[in-house]
């Protein structure tokens, strides 16, 4: 395969893949509704694809019992402007919510027949990673130019131990590939798999302190493009939970 380099475009050019946890069992348990998580993230990726004309977001939805890619902005002619819909939420397109309204059906249907009290309930990481990195292989491999790819896990569900072996198998794929994976953790507990995911692969792990301000932790944290991080003071993590599951 051709070296990373060779084929980017310029330095402050991102392709941000964003896993979103739809975990209905982690929703039901928080303070701040899914709606309202939702109306900062849509303004956070609205401010991505402001930032540059080529940047790119992909978003894929990580489920209880499943994952799916919902958005593509590399599908769609223009990116549109943050607008309203009817109970007032700010969204990027309408086909983003239509596409997260139908996932999260479906998979609130299938944990009800899946979820079981042995099972922690967790949110499938590891193969929301696998399509991530896929995705951007693919990338790598359509043409002389590409954005700086890098992964943001949004994450509040626990970590599921069964997962373990698929999620490092994913993180050591990651840094391989040299594509950083930034994590955001909004649950009680940290994640040790995201811990590990950010500080293998060179990205940014943080806990935000107050979800009610949700946009700023994203915005001044994680829209940094890559060239852009040697010149400011990010977030470094204090310790890393190395321990396996």
């Amino acid at each position: 395969m051709p070296s990373v380099v060779s084929k980017q475009y310029s330095d402050d050019v991102s392709l941000l893949v964003l896993l979103l946890d739809t975990n209905p069992l982690f929703w039901s348990t928080t303070s701040i509704t899914f709606s309202q998580f939702l109306s900062h993230v849509l303004a956070f990726l609205n401010a991505v694809l402001g930032l540059n004309q080529l940047n790119q977001v992909v978003v894929i939805a990580t489920g209880y019992s499943s994952c799916d890619y919902i958005y593509d902005s590399s599908l769609t002619s223009n990116h549109g402007n943050l607008e309203s819909n009817g109970i007032g939420m700010p969204a990027l397109f309408g086909s983003l919510l239509k596409k997260l309204e139908d996932f999260v059906t479906k998979d609130e249907e299938l944990s009800k027949e899946e979820v079981s009290e042995d099972r922690i309930p967790s949110c499938l990481l590891s193969g929301s990673l696998s399509m991530a990195l896929c995705y951007i292989q693919r990338v790598f491999r359509s043409g002389h130019l590409h954005p700086q790819p890098r992964i943001l896990c949004l994450q509040g569900s626990p970590d599921g131990p069964e997962q373990y072996v698929a999620v490092m198998n994913s993180i050591f794929s990651a840094q391989r590939l040299m594509v950083p994976i930034d994590s955001c953790y909004i649950g009680v507990q940290n994640s040790a798999f995201l811990q590990q995911a950010s500080y293998i692969t060179g990205g940014v792990h943080h806990t935000p302190k107050q979800l009610d301000g949700l946009f700023q932790y994203l915005t001044t944290i994680f829209a940094t493009d890559l060239h852009s991080r040697g010149f400011v003071q990010l977030p470094k993590p204090i310790g890393v939970d190395f321990r396996a599951s």
